[in-house]
């Protein structure tokens, strides 16, 4: 990772997907296309808006993306084997074990991840702030609306979202 990159941003973030996904005692998130699938509906509002359409779903009241939102930087992505920046989420969630707020556990032929108890009270921190409580209400509609399998994330998003992954990798979007 370079040193350039908003390390906390994205630790944080994480931290707080897997507040609603990963649960301390849980069986955690299974496995890093789940992770990386949920990561691209939260930081590219514009995708998620087409999803939950698709659905016959809708953002929930306070937390739908404004304009600007959709059309932001981080609206805006490169294309990546598992998701929006695969190559960083191995560094991520190394922090976040090497933190002690997060842990690996044995999941269904792969790993999963969830908080440890520190990490459950820091993301419940975060979400308490307004810099992090619109990431925190969009997880949780991603919870509601999205909470399939890495594989069924997958499948949905390559048949509903053909612009987003009919193109090689490393291309911008």
């Amino acid at each position: 990772m370079r040193a350039d990159e908003n390390l906390e941003y994205h630790l944080a973030r994480l931290l707080i997907l897997l507040h609603h996904f990963g649960k301390p005692k849980s069986k955690g998130l299974d496995g890093l296309t789940k992770l990386a699938k949920l990561d691209f509906l939260l930081r590219y509002p514009s995708f998620t808006d087409h999803l939950l359409s698709s659905r016959g779903a809708s953002w929930p009241l306070g937390c739908e993306p404004n304009a600007d939102e959709l059309n932001a930087v981080e609206s805006r992505m490169i294309r990546y084997k598992y998701g929006p920046w695969d190559h960083r989420y191995f560094s991520l969630l190394g922090r976040l074990v090497g933190y002690e707020l997060a842990e690996t556990v044995n999941g269904k032929g792969r790993i999963s991840i969830r908080l440890t108890e520190k990490g459950d009270a820091l993301a419940t921190q975060l979400a308490a702030t307004s810099d992090w409580r619109i990431t925190y209400e969009r997880s949780e509609m991603l919870r509601r609306n999205f909470n399939l399998s890495g594989n069924k994330l997958k499948q949905m998003i390559y048949e509903s979202l053909p612009d987003a992954v009919d193109r090689p990798h490393w291309e911008a979007i």
